[in-house]
């Protein structure tokens, strides 16, 4: 799949990082899986991770093949999907594909990034503000979704990024590294947050998939 900065926030970007995701977990997946001690050490964080965003990816994946098959003939629209098209799918693909706690609350995430990036009546979010928004929404909102949240796991590392990218200016790619480097930095505090991780000498599995 063909590369180029990403400066803004549209349909092609949603694509792009849904592969580009499913192949960096692809290549994580094992060493997650043996990290995996919190909440449970059954050891599939990775692979449940995997394979949610492998549903998300192919739910994109079939937004722009319906657009393709159809252009200019028929019920399908010509052109490309929108962004809320592509976000949409993303984060049903998402949903109905989630595996086990780490890929429901990564649905969550999703589901909160396209509830800000398909918002009816205003602007699109296409620039780096408007991603920021989206993954502070992403962040409470999975947070929202949990009974008892705990720091030192996939929620902290998530809301590391959401601070990092609100306090960012500049394009998308910017704001992208930016909350990128927020949560690694989160990611690395969890064993210090989370007895059990500190005890097995590993950071949490879910942080780290993020």
């Amino acid at each position: 799949m063909a590369q180029v900065p990403q400066t803004f926030f549209d349909a092609l970007a949603v694509r792009t990082w849904c592969g580009l995701a499913l192949t960096a977990l692809g290549r994580a997946r094992e060493e997650i899986d043996a990290i995996n001690v919190y909440p449970v050490a059954d050891g599939d964080t990775g692979t449940n991770l995997y394979l949610t965003v492998e549903s998300a990816a192919t739910a994109v994946e079939a937004v722009f093949a319906g657009y393709e098959a159809g252009s200019g003939a028929g019920s399908v629209p010509a052109g490309k999907p929108s962004l809320a098209d592509a976000a949409r799918a993303m984060a049903h693909g998402a949903l109905i594909g989630a595996r086990g706690n780490s890929g429901t609350i990564l649905a969550q995430l999703l589901r909160g990034m396209a509830q800000v990036l398909t918002a009816e009546g205003e602007t699109p979010h296409t620039d780096g503000n408007g991603l920021g928004l989206a993954l502070r929404h992403a962040a409470d909102s999975a947070r929202q979704a949990v009974a008892h949240p705990v720091e030192g796991t996939v929620l902290s590392v998530a809301s590391a990024a959401a601070d990092a990218a609100e306090g960012t200016e500049g394009d998308c790619g910017t704001v992208a590294r930016a909350a990128y480097r927020g949560a690694c930095v989160a990611l690395a505090a969890t064993p210090g947050q989370l007895a059990v991780l500190e005890h097995a000498g590993v950071v949490d599995a879910g942080g780290r998939g993020l």
